[in-house]
């Protein structure tokens, strides 16, 4: 029988407010929240400490997380800023060793089996090199599998390590509420709770024929997941497959100016951040949201990967030209849709990334200057915040 493996998940605590405590340490031990503005339905990205005593939480609407704590301070978000600080943690991170998988900005799984006889001393040793190296707090879960790794690290929150030696998944799983099993959603707990499952030890205990009326033919890999046996391996150098920017607006718009200042607006955030991650894009994706919700996605495919936002925006501004000029759909409900009616959500995406063009003898010194020239203007709004330097045409040109 092959020992155990060695699975840690390091997940960094309220990384976007973090990163901006260091950015402004006059917010550290407040209330705040990077989130989107309250009058233009925004939502919470991410939520001090202090700030979830008092209920906000992630993915709430800005509008609600003030009206519970009336002294939230609103921070907006720095894209750019925290894809930076995301590879100096990562690059730390692959110092021991390529078996890496990072699942988002701010998680990662790595593989240990083998590396070292005492995985607490190491888990240790990676969440004070963060803290003492990029100054920024880290969490820690140690265990046999991904899925009680990532669950051991949840719970030793804020800035701490958990080890759950092996044999002992079931027994730590088994006190924790069972809509908080990774891979189980709100939904899923409510008709748990129905058939009177409310724990996860209640889930390890159920019969595969009681459960299969909540997940079909899934219920006995629920069981095991609930037990803590999870197989699936670390997956190293996993690749971002698609990056996109959208807007909600505070009231639904009908003016194509706004619109295409819009579009420009996420035309340049999206490049920015392919600039971020060292990439290049070849597909761009419009996505559009009407008054009643009917939404539509279209797509176009550019003649070389690109990293700019002039060249995104006049791939997509063709695209919103012609959906906005559509009459009619599959869907009778939308039949007759015409120019001007009332648009709520506009989004720009881009994906099929690739190699750059090569210098050389043709290359393009105009495009090489420009890149160049966007570059410089990174540097300069993560240094001072994005509104240091923008374009003339997002700019409110009243006096």
């Amino acid at each position: 029988m092959p020992a155990p493996r060695t699975i840690l998940h390091l997940d960094l605590d309220a990384f976007f407010c973090a990163v901006e405590e260091l950015r402004n340490p006059a917010l550290k031990g407040k209330p705040f929240a990077v989130a989107g503005k309250a009058n233009e339905r925004g939502v919470v990205s991410s939520a001090s400490y202090p700030a979830r005593k008092f209920g906000v939480r992630n993915a709430m609407p800005t509008s609600q997380a003030i009206r519970l704590c009336p002294k939230l301070i609103v921070v907006p978000a720095s894209h750019g800023v925290y894809g930076e600080y995301s590879r100096q943690v990562m690059t730390l991170l692959r110092e021991y060793g390529e078996q890496l998988e990072q699942l988002s900005v701010d998680e990662a799984f790595m593989d240990v089996t083998g590396l070292t006889s005492d995985a607490k001393s190491l888990a240790l040793e990676i969440q004070g090199r963060i803290r003492d190296e990029i100054k920024l707090p880290a969490s820690i879960g140690v265990a046999t599998s991904k899925l009680v790794a990532k669950m051991a690290s949840g719970q030793a929150k804020p800035n701490g390590v958990l080890v759950i030696a092996p044999g002992e998944e079931a027994k730590f799983l088994a006190p924790m509420p069972a809509g908080e099993l990774w891979g189980i959603g709100k939904a899923t707990a409510a008709r748990l709770e129905q058939l009177g499952i409310t724990t996860i030890g209640e889930l390890q205990t159920a019969t595969p024929n009681y459960l299969r009326r909540v997940f079909h033919n899934h219920a006995e890999s629920v069981i095991e997941r609930a037990k803590g046996i999870d197989d699936s391996p670390v997956h190293p150098d996993r690749e971002i497959k698609s990056i996109s920017e959208e807007r909600t607006f505070s009231r639904d718009v009908t003016d194509p100016d706004v619109l295409r200042k819009m579009l420009l607006a996420l035309s340049d955030e999206v490049a920015a951040r392919l600039r971020a991650n060292g990439l290049h894009a070849k597909t761009v994706h419009l996505k559009l949201r009407w008054h009643d919700f009917y939404t539509i996605t279209r797509q176009t495919t550019l003649n070389q990967p690109t990293q700019l936002g002039d060249e995104i925006f006049g791939a997509v501004e063709p695209l919103w030209m012609a959906a906005w000029l559509e009459r009619g759909s599959a869907d009778s409900r939308h039949a007759g849709r015409t120019r001007g009616d009332p648009i709520r959500l506009i989004g720009v995406g881009v994906s099929s990334f690739g190699e750059g063009l090569q210098l050389g003898l043709f290359a393009d010194k105009d495009r090489d200057e420009k890149l160049a020239l966007a570059k410089t203007l990174d540097e300069l709004q993560q240094q001072y915040g994005k509104k240091i330097v923008r374009r003339a045409s997002l700019t409110d040109r009243k006096r």
